[in-house]
């Protein structure tokens, strides 16, 4: 056979080849497997060999697209990791149980709940953000929002009679972040949206909550007593509770800063620090 025939044979193999992994929907493989192939040539490597590494190569890259479609829907805060959590200023939570809890079989299988408490700045949403992120990492789903911002849009569903849906499609998510939950307003039609929300997912999915009320003040949240305690129920049944009651890491930034700067703190610093701590924490907490 010349070597013209034997040139067309192979262009034709090529394009066959093409075609099957786009039918297969197998595109990492399209992507590589001609430098494979040469590589198995040249090497001498076995026909199993050869197909092993491809199938693990399509798998690897079918993780990595999944955490990154994962990672854009869960709205994370950016550059909240448990690498840049500052473990040493909350000596009250242990790096070892929030790393085992960043596999998540022991409790999002089970629809168990985590809630950390504590002052404004004292690295709540750091944490909750952090724990989000890990999960991600290794195969979960997540959201990241503000209670406030997703109680409105629940509210906005329930105008339109479609709230069981809205609350049906939060349902993929493993895990639920509500963040800053004592800022939902005092008001019978956000507080009975978001009571359904703890409602539809009890037992089912897993909610994180950061707030900064414990729970003997959360009538300030549900106006109502009987929904207070109904919903404080459902949220400890199976929980984690983590209180992170450390001054806040804005203030003792803004003292340190002006510790450094070789003068000491001004009541003007001092009072402008506490403002800041009482502010919204929902990127710097």
């Amino acid at each position: 056979m010349s070597k013209n025939v034997t040139a067309a044979h192979t262009a034709v193999d090529i394009q066959r080849v093409s075609l099957v992994l786009n039918d297969l929907r197998l595109p990492a493989i399209k992507l590589v497997w001609a430098d494979f192939a040469a590589r198995a040539d040249k090497e001498g490597w076995p026909g199993a060999r050869l197909i092993a590494a491809l199938a693990e190569h399509e798998v690897a890259e079918r993780d990595r697209r999944r955490i990154e479609r994962h990672l854009s829907e869960a709205r994370l805060p950016p550059g909240k990791t448990l690498d840049s959590f500052a473990f040493d200023a909350v000596p009250m939570i242990s790096r070892a149980q929030v790393t085992a809890m960043c596999s998540g079989d022991a409790w999002l299988e089970k629809g168990a709940n985590l809630i950390l408490f504590g002052p404004p700045g004292g690295g709540k949403t750091h944490l909750a953000a952090a724990i989000g992120l890990a999960l991600i990492e290794n195969g979960w789903r997540v959201l990241f929002t503000r209670t406030s911002d997703l109680v409105q849009k629940l509210q906005v569903a329930r105008r339109e009679l479609a709230l069981e849906a809205a609350l049906a499609k939060l349902d993929k998510y493993h895990l639920l972040i509500l963040d800053d939950l004592a800022y939902v307003t005092k008001d019978q039609a956000e507080t009975s949206v978001l009571f359904e929300l703890i409602s539809a997912r009890y037992e089912r999915r897993s909610t994180l909550i950061t707030a900064n009320q414990p729970f003997g003040e959360w009538n300030r949240i549900f106006p109502d007593p009987a929904m207070t305690l109904a919903a404080v129920d459902r949220l400890v049944h199976h929980a984690t509770i983590f209180e992170m009651n450390v001054e806040s890491y804005r203030r003792r930034a803004a003292l340190q800063r002006q510790s450094r700067a070789g003068r000491p703190p001004t009541y003007a610093t001092i009072k402008s620090t506490e403002e800041l701590s009482r502010s919204d924490n929902q990127i710097n907490d």
